[in-house]
């Protein structure tokens, strides 16, 4: 299709959310090697700031949920954060460190990460909204991608980053400012996502959740109408996968990188099922 991606043989592009996070710890080094190992054709991560203006790779506004520490992401230095590990509350870590690295992540490492893999692997960036820093947030990850010179790539299809947010004011910033980065505007609900707001907002592509798309599978050609890609998440099951085929969805975010690649590329196995 165009913007975030295309479809490929009628094969959605696989994207791992925050990592292979059903393997491995979410947002940590060792989510997202073992989801470039597994085949992942993008990788998806959420990114707040921290109060020392440091963007790190967490999707709740605490990290009590995930890391052995607690606090506010925007209350706590870099420095600070780095004190705690972010993945001994799942059930694949190990002490040794044999399953990598489960340290906080920076936007910076995990774009270097993708950067240097062996093939090209785009990479979804979600900014939270609302925070206390506002559209510093927006501001930091495109000052972020123009060190590594992908804010402004030759096209869209072309773009190695793609920045989605809930928040329509998030997106219009960073269309505004990098009109050639593709972006997704994220929506719970089919009304928000068929309005007009994505049209004002410049959005290249409209991110259901794979419940509003079962609902209202009519997204996937009111999008490609309007020239936009859709994005759905989180699609974990083989029956949602093969509906996000059938429906003509350019990427699919998922927990289960690996697993989806085999269910696209080979159908349904008794080893594979649920």
């Amino acid at each position: 299709m165009d913007s975030a991606g295309e479809v490929l043989d009628g094969h959605p592009f696989v994207v791992a959310h925050r990592g292979a996070s059903a393997d491995r710890p979410e947002h940590t080094l060792a989510a997202y090697e073992l989801a470039l190992r597994e085949g992942a054709d993008g990788v998806e991560c959420d990114v707040r700031l921290t109060r020392d203006g440091h963007l790190v790779c967490v999707h709740d506004r605490r990290i009590d949920r995930t890391a052995n520490g607690t606090g506010l992401v925007s209350e706590l230095t870099l420095n600070e954060l780095r004190q705690y590990d972010y993945g001994k509350w799942h059930g694949s870590w190990r002490a040794d460190g044999t399953h990598g690295d489960t340290g906080l992540l920076t936007l910076e490492k995990l774009v270097e990460l993708v950067l240097d893999f062996r093939r090209p692997v785009k990479l979804f960036i979600e900014t939270k909204h609302p925070v206390r820093y506002g559209a510093l947030v927006e501001n930091k990850v495109l000052a972020l991608l123009h060190r590594f010179g992908i804010a402004a790539p030759p096209s869209a299809d072309l773009s190695r980053a793609v920045v989605m947010s809930f928040s329509a004011a998030a997106v219009w910033r960073i269309r505004r400012a990098a009109p050639l980065l593709p972006t997704v505007l994220l929506g719970e609900t089919s009304r928000y996502l068929a309005g007009s707001a994505a049209t004002t907002v410049g959005a290249t592509a409209v991110g259901p959740s794979i419940t509003t798309l079962r609902d209202h599978p009519e997204l996937v050609d009111r999008a490609a109408a309007q020239g936009r890609a859709l994005y759905c998440w989180t699609v974990d099951h083989y029956e949602d996968v093969q509906f996000c085929r059938e429906q003509g969805v350019a990427w699919l975010a998922t927990n289960h990188p690996g697993r989806t690649k085999d269910w696209l590329q080979n159908g349904l196995t008794e080893a594979g099922r649920d």
